[in-house]
């Protein structure tokens, strides 16, 4: 038979999608694969985005990738323990590791953990917040200092002729660091360092002076729930001094200094075993960081509808594809899709 030059055009095509398709089709397949039949078990940190995150994962890796699943229930210490020793959880979605450091980048070095990537891509965030409709009516405020020197801006409600600072929970290490800035300030004459009590009343105290419009100096962290809800500005502290805010933090160091909060590194950890039985979860896990803003956004769904940590990944699966579906391939993104319709 002969052809002419579209035919055999034509021809050659039809010949090159034979051979580069199937081999095109078993990549895509491989990719939407778990790799391995090991249980792949996630920990399911006590704060809020972690837990949410554990469960985003745990979903996307079940009914996209097949893989054989289980959330675990973890924190900081005993998961980061059990993974160096144990091989299990084989997965830390946010592992806070600013405590752990030590021994962490000696089990990377030893070959029994890994860093997969950052679980928050721009860092945490921890400092002295005002709201930003202070800040637009007083442009002037955008370092501690600025607003130090205006306590009648945020008057102490039981004691007027003071300003109040809403300090960090009780117990927690943030209410040293606070008190030592508090008094490297030299705040004391002229503000109250304002203990809340508890979490969920200085989340109470914020909230209400923000629906109200009010003035409100506090200290934060995030993401959070409250920083994805509000609009609140974080003042200049200055640069960050790691041994100034060692010795802020603990109690039988003085003088407090002034220094800023330094970001704690927030990674994906994961047994060693992971990355090698199952490359394609472990280039997963590469691609799904997410930014503080993103994350706080994700908690605001829990917060106003006291979800749980299923419900809130649920929401975020549903309200947003067009983010979580870059980080995996089409065929995977199609069955997660198709399971929560």
């Amino acid at each position: 038979m002969i052809l002419k030059s579209g035919g055999v055009a034509a021809a050659m095509a039809v010949a090159l999608l034979s051979l580069t398709a199937p081999a095109a089709f078993a990549q895509e397949n491989e990719a939407a694969s778990c790799g391995t039949d090991r249980t792949i078990d996630i920990a399911e940190m006590t704060w809020p985005s972690a837990a949410a995150l554990a469960h985003i994962h745990a979903t996307i890796l079940g009914v996209g990738y097949g893989c054989d699943v289980a959330i675990v229930a973890g924190d900081t210490v005993p998961t980061s323990t059990s993974m160096l020793t144990r091989g299990t959880p084989a997965v830390a979605p946010e592992l806070w590791t600013s405590s752990i450091e030590e021994q962490w980048n000696k089990g990377i070095e030893a070959g029994e953990v890994v860093d997969l990537g950052d679980a928050i891509t721009d860092g945490t965030v921890e400092g002295w917040f005002i709201p930003r409709y202070v800040q637009e009516a007083h442009p002037e405020l955008v370092t501690a200092e600025d607003v130090i020197a205006r306590p009648d801006l945020f008057a102490d409600p039981e004691e007027p002729g003071k300003g109040r600072l809403y300090s960090c929970p009780p117990g927690w290490a943030c209410e040293l660091s606070t008190s030592a800035l508090y008094e490297a300030y030299g705040m004391q004459d002229k503000w109250i360092l304002f203990s809340p009590g508890s979490g969920g009343a200085l989340d109470a105290s914020i909230s209400r002076a923000f629906l109200r419009e009010e003035p409100i100096l506090f200290y934060y962290w995030g993401p959070t729930a409250i920083l994805g809800k509000f609009d609140a500005v974080q003042l200049d502290l200055g640069p960050v001094d790691t041994e100034v805010y060692a010795c802020n933090t603990d109690p039988a160091c003085e003088p407090a200094g002034k220094t800023a909060y330094p970001s704690s590194p927030a990674i994906i950890g994961a047994a060693a075993w992971l990355a090698t039985e199952a490359p394609a979860v472990a280039e997963y896990f590469s691609k799904v960081g997410l930014t503080n803003a993103q994350i706080s956004e994700l908690l605001v769904y829990g917060d106003e509808n006291m979800a749980d940590a299923t419900a809130t990944a649920e929401n975020f699966l549903k309200t947003k594809q067009e983010l979580w579906t870059s980080w995996v391939p089409d065929a995977v993104a199609e069955k997660v899709k198709a399971s929560l319709s």
